[in-house]
């Protein structure tokens, strides 16, 4: 397992069960559309400044974890 998943938690009673950084209502989701909009990691954690970028990282580590368990279906290409 990736270390860096250890910054992530999921907790029923927090955000709903919504996989977080480890001590903040921060969405793992959250950071992974930011990232994904082209947002730079700096202005996310200026906008976020509980975050490290470790958590940055840790996100992107859950994205593929979770990649790999399931399929995600995308729009086909016309």
């Amino acid at each position: 397992m990736n270390p860096l998943l250890q910054r992530i938690s999921i907790d029923p009673t927090v955000c709903f069960g919504k996989p977080c950084i480890r001590g903040t209502r921060i969405w793992v989701s959250l950071i992974l559309d930011h990232l994904a909009l082209g947002v730079p990691a700096d202005e996310l954690l200026r906008e976020y400044p509980s975050l490290k970028h470790e958590d940055l990282l840790a996100a992107i580590a859950y994205g593929a974890e979770a990649a790999r368990e399931r399929i995600i279906p995308v729009p086909q290409a016309a």
